[in-house]
């Protein structure tokens, strides 16, 4: 029986390996775009090889066990399953801006159990196990203790949708007055491992899928952060992702409410 601190090695190992690929055939790779839910939501031949790649390495690794991924899909099997976006922050990877990730999560039950996340032009290696506590390159990671809401550093995103977007742009516009600043990097992953490392304070997103957020949120987890995951959440929206120092959370958590996060569908 693997323990997670096993599975968290499968996952970074694996995730190295698609990291490099994506990076090493980037320039062919974005020459073959597609689109999916909208203009806007691409996919390259560079996410679909990626995914390929770890879906074939888990098959060596971790025989029998299902894989749900961004591309090819997949359901959730009846004792491990392996969650994968093979590039979060596809945009980013196609205009050469460096903020993406491979993200890998194996979860139980929908929890996730160990989880890596690897950035393929810096390889950098963020990973986590279940009760072991969060790591960036070997070192154990933290996240900050802001004192107010006044000074802290905030990150979301934006869905493809157009009408989602500009709703979500109106609860950020409220927000901004509140805050610190705001900021938005392209990639939920790595957004969740900020909050872990300290960058960033707190993190919120609706609209995400289960590949967007089973290692990342984990990460930030296992770092200390209070996180709610789509199913958890109440006045924020069913479908919320928030991370957050717990020093601030509950007054992130309420300024949401208050400027509107909860009242789009």
């Amino acid at each position: 029986m693997s323990t997670p601190a096993d599975l968290a090695a499968t996952a970074e190992q694996v995730a190295v390996l698609a990291a490099r690929l994506a990076q090493d055939t980037r320039e062919t790779a974005i020459r073959d775009v597609d689109t999916k839910s909208t203009v806007t939501d691409v996919v390259t031949a560079g996410d679909r090889a990626a995914e390929q790649l770890i879906r074939d390495r888990l098959a060596e690794l971790r025989p029998g066990e299902p894989v749900l991924g961004e591309e090819a899909g997949g359901v959730e099997g009846a004792g491990l399953t392996w969650v994968v976006d093979p590039i979060d922050g596809t945009v980013n990877y196609l205009y050469g801006h460096p903020f993406y990730a491979v993200s890998v999560a194996v979860q139980r039950d929908g929890v996730s159990l160990a989880g890596a996340v690897v950035e393929p032009l810096s390889g950098r290696r963020w990973r986590a196990a279940l009760g072991q506590g969060a790591f960036l390159d070997g070192e154990r990671l933290s996240v900050n203790s802001p004192v107010s809401l006044e000074t802290t550093l905030f990150a979301t995103g934006f869905a493809y949708d157009r009408r989602r977007r500009t709703e979500h742009a109106q609860v950020v516009a409220r927000l901004l007055g509140r805050v610190r600043d705001v900021r938005r990097g392209g990639s939920a992953a790595l957004d969740l491992c900020a909050v872990a490392a300290g960058w960033v304070d707190g993190y919120a997103e609706r609209g995400l899928n289960r590949w967007d957020w089973a290692a990342g949120a984990l990460i930030a987890r296992e770092a200390g952060a209070r996180v709610v995951l789509p199913g958890e959440a109440d006045e924020m929206g069913a479908d919320i992702v928030f991370a957050a120092a717990p020093s601030i959370a509950d007054g992130l958590r309420a300024a949401l409410v208050e400027c509107g996060v909860g009242e789009y569908d």
